[in-house]
């Protein structure tokens, strides 16, 4: 694809932009780890930050998004490193079970107590059936009467010939 460069300049020059050259510039992109990122400057946005990305790192592990749990594990690394050890003592346990659960990814054992979690059976509560309460002075009302056998007539109701029933 061939475009017309568009500045102030009065002589236009073509660019090419036909992707030759993305293979060298992709090779020189690199994958973003998280840890790069524009870090809060007070304390308690950093911990307002880190629950965030606690969040955010439990819902991708539970639906398998796997690039951005990496993604989260290691923004939350570096903002548990800026954040002194007293201010983020449950915040560091939680990240640490969210670590053990991406590292088990795909294995027997993380599978396992999938499969346990999705068949272990509740145990069910007794259902007791509400008991039906007549006022003191009013009886039942009568059982609907037997219509017996009644015959349709499936003519009127578009069926078939009159004469069938």
């Amino acid at each position: 694809m061939v475009r017309l460069n568009q500045t102030s300049n009065p002589r236009t020059s073509v660019v090419l932009s036909a992707g030759a050259d993305w293979r060298t510039r992709a090779a020189g992109q690199r994958r973003v780890s998280g840890a790069e990122f524009p870090m809060p400057r007070r304390p308690a946005a950093r911990l307002k930050a880190l629950q965030q990305c606690l969040g955010v790192i439990r819902a991708a592990i539970n639906t398998k998004r796997w690039a951005q749990a990496r993604h989260g594990i290691s923004r939350a690394r570096a903002l548990v490193s800026a954040l002194p050890g007293e201010l983020t003592a449950k915040e560091r346990e939680q990240l640490s079970v969210l670590r053990k659960r991406f590292e088990a990814r795909g294995t027997t054992t993380a599978e396992k107590s999938a499969t346990k979690k999705k068949t272990t059976p509740k145990p069910a509560a007794k259902k007791v059936a509400p008991r039906k309460k007549t006022a003191p002075g009013k009886a039942a009302p009568p059982p609907a009467p037997d219509l017996g056998d009644r015959r349709i007539n499936r003519a009127s109701l578009g069926y078939g010939p009159a004469g069938d029933a």
